[in-house]
């Protein structure tokens, strides 16, 4: 079955994804980079993780981001311009099929692919083949069922509902923070260092940000689109599930966190 990006490329979706950067997403990842080396950014999305990157390895490495759709490219372009960077690339790729050769990349990075895919063991052992002897694959996901907030909502509860239920719709894994390490294994990859780390949401600017990030994305974007054609929830539902959100955001006691797991793979 081919893979279905859940969350789709609506704008609203590229501007919550636009504000990532490798200091809130690849934390784990950033003591082992060194200037000169190669890396891989798989499921680049609008460039911003990718571009912080660029700068950890300096103007003797190289970055190549890869998407498999052009769209998020041409922001990605747009955003490498705007700080001034002409030495990142941008390209189109499938994660499953990369048309590099064996052994290019001394990093190989993806955050958020992994739990998109019906087969992330077979696209971390594509990862690790372009990785050099000696490299490493560098994975970070969520894990759906980590997601906790206050106060109490049900239309938040029916949104995490729906979107767990579509995922596994699409043969997708939304939990799939917790089975990194298990898929890492069955890849081949053995000389793991796991951890996790967490994104929280919890002072009104925070809170304001991700509620309306998600009272968007619930109304506009392909999780709304998908829910409506397989019949599992209204365009009323959904609006009353987007406006949880909205009262969510402005809650004076408002928080949330989730679960991310990490996994470094030495090649």
């Amino acid at each position: 079955m081919a893979d279905v990006y859940l969350h789709g490329h609506h704008t609203s979706v590229l501007a919550s994804h636009g504000v990532r950067t490798a200091a809130d997403s690849a934390a784990y990842l950033l003591p082992h980079l060194r200037a000169g080396q190669r890396v891989l950014d798989v499921g680049c999305g609008p460039g911003t993780i990718t571009l912080d990157l660029a700068e950890a390895v300096g103007p003797s490495g190289a970055v190549l981001g890869v998407e498999n759709v052009p769209g998020p490219l041409e922001q990605a372009r747009r955003s490498a311009a705007a700080r001034g960077d002409h030495r990142t690339r941008f390209e189109l790729a499938d994660v499953m099929a990369l048309p590099y050769a064996a052994g290019s990349f001394d990093v190989v990075h993806a955050h958020q692919v992994l739990q998109h895919l019906t087969d992330p063991v077979g696209a971390l052992r594509e990862m690790a083949r372009v990785t050099r002897a000696g490299g490493l694959v560098a994975v970070r996901d969520v894990d759906y069922a980590s997601m906790v907030w206050h106060p109490a909502s049900d239309g938040m509860t029916r949104w995490l509902e729906l979107y767990r239920r579509l995922a596994r719709l699409n043969h997708a894994e939304p939990d799939a923070g917790r089975q990194l390490v298990a898929w890492a294994h069955a890849a081949g990859l053995t000389r793991l260092t796991p951890s996790a780390s967490l994104w929280t949401y919890a002072t009104p600017e925070q809170s304001a940000w991700w509620g309306g990030v998600w009272a968007r994305r619930t109304l506009e974007s392909t999780f709304a689109t998908q829910a409506m054609e397989r019949g599992l929830a209204t365009p009323e539902e959904l609006a009353e599930v987007s406006a949880a959100w909205r009262a969510w955001s402005t809650h004076p006691d408002a928080w949330f966190a989730m679960t991310h797991a990490e996994v470094l793979a030495h090649v």
